[in-house]
């Protein structure tokens, strides 16, 4: 099972961007990645989500257009681009792997193995 650690999160003002990265402990050529997010007094939502095998990007309604999901796998790294942020944007964002079936709705409870988390706030 693999480890999960995310980076790159921090404070932004309305309308600018971060790019936020997750770097797995070992080969993720055949795993769906996901991520997360999480604010408080709400539930787990689901962001975006890469399956290597053909290149399928899923998001979610809140962020398509504005985020972008990528990986290399040659550096056992999933990224998410994150634009045009919004405050609706602050959470917890979570880097997730599960199997392949874990693509095709983004939800978390088919996610095996979660990261620590890393916070985005973005001020209006």
């Amino acid at each position: 099972q693999v480890e999960l650690v995310e980076s790159g999160g921090g404070s932004v003002e309305t309308g600018g961007s971060l790019t936020l990265s997750c770097v797995a402990s070992g080969d993720i050529g055949r795993t769906c990645m996901g991520w997360f997010r999480q604010a408080p007094g709400k539930e787990r939502e689901g962001v975006a989500c890469f399956w290597p095998g053909n290149g399928d990007k899923y998001y979610g309604d809140s962020v398509k257009g504005r985020f972008r999901i990528s990986q290399d796998n040659a550096a056992n790294t999933v990224y998410l681009q994150m634009n045009s942020l919004k405050p609706d944007d602050t959470a917890i964002y979570y880097c997730a792997a599960g199997p392949k079936s874990a693509c095709n709705w983004l939800r978390p409870a088919d996610f095996q193995t979660w990261g620590q988390g890393t916070q985005v706030t973005v001020s209006s």
